[in-house]
């Protein structure tokens, strides 16, 4: 029960993260909110440390490592396809295949569940693709790439899930400190090769144009805010990758794999909320079916 319930837990709080990063993208752009969110997690988890503690032992550290640099590719792969769309099919295929892959380990590895787990399992996949759907007008069929780089993206969250599930019980939040440290070192290289990138490229065009000039005056107010919600990003991220470190090390991978790919529920809930969009009827039923599953898991 206390799994099933740090799982939903997390998936919620993912939700919220990238609903912050979602917003912050808007003005900043994925790749300088995805650094900026890495470095402020690494600060999170860093302050985290000598209250949890944790041994840096050999496994901690490779573990760690590995995740971040899966989590890194995740990110790329998912905000390039969202980008190709369209976001009513690929989102809830990324987020199925990151359910699929590390449940299908953890049945490989020998996990067993009853009856009820198997019917909340199958629930809990309904109410993913449900939840992640958005519908679109017209919206076009998907191109090969984008399908591609969908699973891609869910196969590399799914493996992420693997890595951190195979860390030592000892090793306290150390793996994540491992794995924010290497997402930031990843992301920061790349932002820093998109800002040097425009900045030839804007000398070689030469004079910034009146109207260029008066969008860059416009942008300090703007990129502010957006850095704040980037820096937010990435506590409420790190305070999700503790709920699943402690829901992993609590129960079974093939139950908190499933429960975490709920994660587009948190974003769906904050932007019916906060923004005043509109949830299709479609993804009211999936948020139902996804607390049902979640309290059968519990009693399973």
């Amino acid at each position: 029960m206390i799994s099933a319930t740090l799982g939903l837990l997390g998936a919620i709080v993912y939700g919220g993260a990238d609903f912050l990063g979602g917003l912050a993208a808007r003005r900043l752009g994925a790749v300088r909110v995805t650094a900026l969110s890495a470095v402020a997690g690494l600060a999170l988890i860093a302050l985290a440390l000598p209250l949890v503690g944790g041994a840096f032992s050999a496994d901690a550290v490779r573990l760690g490592i590995l995740s971040g640099v899966t989590g890194a590719i995740a990110l790329s792969l998912l905000y390039g396809c969202l980008a190709i769309g369209p976001m009513s099919i690929l989102s809830p295929l990324t987020a199925v295949v990151s359910a699929l892959v590390p449940f299908s380990v953890g049945l490989i590895a020998g996990e067993r569940l009853s009856v009820l787990g198997w019917i909340a399992i199958g629930i809990a996949l309904v109410a993913v693709v449900l939840v992640g759907f958005v519908p679109e007008k017209g919206a076009a069929r998907p191109r090969v790439l984008g399908l591609a780089m969908a699973v891609g993206a869910g196969a590399m969250i799914g493996l992420f899930l693997v890595i951190i599930d195979r860390t030592p019980d000892d090793s306290g939040v150390v793996p994540l400190l491992l794995n924010r440290a290497t997402s930031a070192v990843i992301m920061v290289g790349a932002a820093v090769v998109l800002v040097v990138g425009a900045r030839v490229r804007g000398a070689r065009r030469g004079a910034v144009r009146p109207r260029d000039r008066d969008a860059q005056a416009r942008l300090p107010g703007w990129a502010e805010r957006a850095v704040l919600l980037a820096i937010a990003c990435g506590v409420v991220d790190a305070i999700a990758n503790v709920l699943l470190l402690l829901a992993l090390r609590a129960g079974e991978l093939t139950v908190v794999s499933v429960l975490t790919a709920l994660y587009p529920a948190g974003t769906v809930v904050l932007a019916a909320v906060l923004l005043r969009e509109r949830v299709a009827p479609v993804q009211v039923v999936g948020l139902v079916l996804a607390f049902v599953a979640a309290g059968m898991l519990a009693l399973a």
